[in-house]
């Protein structure tokens, strides 16, 4: 037993289960999926940095939030794109640890920068005369570098916890990922130790986070409410409108995943980590380019410039 312990270089992912014609299927949808994910961030990103319009501190928080997009569904979808045509597929220790990595900084990242961006709007709509002293560019900086820096710290910790974790096989994975929980569930070693420091991790990274967004929007909501004009309450809520819709998403399909839930199978457990991996990060783009009449301008005035239109 202490030989296979140690000698484990691979794990085998089983995917999803089904015919040729279904994992095909499946193949198709998520690739289309996925390159509309990621033009339709990269296009955000580039609306930010090209239009003056939207240099402000929402947009360069949405814009980092792509960024943070397309880094969830890389790690996970080429990867899984394979394992659908092959009807599953290896990957490496270093390999798996590695994607495990990565899809813990994108979580962590994300939490955060939904943060600081319901901060955003909470001085925008509670405190608009204080709002450019505020939030300037130095503290827009300071915020985005410390997103990402909780995200990479918090997700060392958890990947080296899993180093230290021994299987003893079989070395197969019934998920299309790397994934935190389908690795505890071959661990043939007390679990006990890493599952206490994600739990104690999570207050941190998921719960404080969770507590400001709730607060920033309860005390925005009292605000608005005390509007005395229809039109100025709806002015007012639209501003928020579409990150309190990619916050509810977010937070929705990640407490589906990862909280304990009796009967849950590794099937429900797979479909679940799809919407979160790969459709959650299509959705985003879509809220803010449809919501949100800036983007649409920007957009507009790159057609009005393209050269088909001279």
């Amino acid at each position: 037993m202490q030989e296979n312990q140690t000698g484990v270089t691979e794990f085998f992912l089983l995917g999803f289960h089904g015919s040729k014609f279904l994992r095909f299927f499946l193949f198709c949808v998520i690739l289309m999926v996925y390159c509309g994910t990621i033009c339709g961030n990269l296009l955000i990103i580039v609306l930010v940095s090209t239009s003056r319009n939207l240099h402000t501190p929402m947009y360069f928080f949405i814009s980092q939030l792509s960024t943070c997009d397309i880094l969830l569904t890389t790690t996970v979808v080429p990867n899984m794109l394979l394992i659908l045509l092959n009807n599953g597929g290896t990957i490496t220790l270093v390999g798996c640890l590695t994607q495990l990595y990565f899809f813990c900084v994108s979580e962590g990242s994300e939490c955060f920068l939904l943060m600081v961006m319901s901060y955003d709007r909470y001085v925008a709509i509670c405190n608009p005369l204080r709002y450019n002293s505020v939030m300037t560019n130095t503290c827009c900086v300071i915020l985005i570098i410390s997103c990402w820096m909780f995200g990479f710290s918090a997700s060392i910790i958890d990947v080296q916890m899993t180093k230290t974790l021994d299987f003893c096989g079989p070395y197969i994975i019934d998920h299309y990922f790397c994934d935190l929980n389908p690795l505890l569930k071959i661990a043939c070693s007390d679990t006990y130790p890493i599952q206490l420091e994600v739990s104690l991790l999570g207050i941190p990274v998921l719960m404080i986070p969770t507590i400001i967004i709730i607060t920033s929007y309860a005390k925005i909501v009292s605000i608005i409410l005390k509007i005395p004009s229809s039109t100025g309450r709806q002015k007012a809520f639209s501003t928020c409108s579409s990150h309190l819709i990619v916050v509810s998403i977010f937070y929705w399909t990640l407490f589906s995943v990862y909280l304990p839930t009796r009967g849950k199978s590794s099937t429900i457990s797979k479909i679940l980590s799809l919407l979160f991996t790969v459709f959650t990060p299509l959705i985003n783009p879509i809220i803010y380019s449809l919501r949100n009449k800036d983007i649409r301008k920007a957009i507009q005035e790159i057609q009005n410039k393209s050269p088909t239109n001279y």
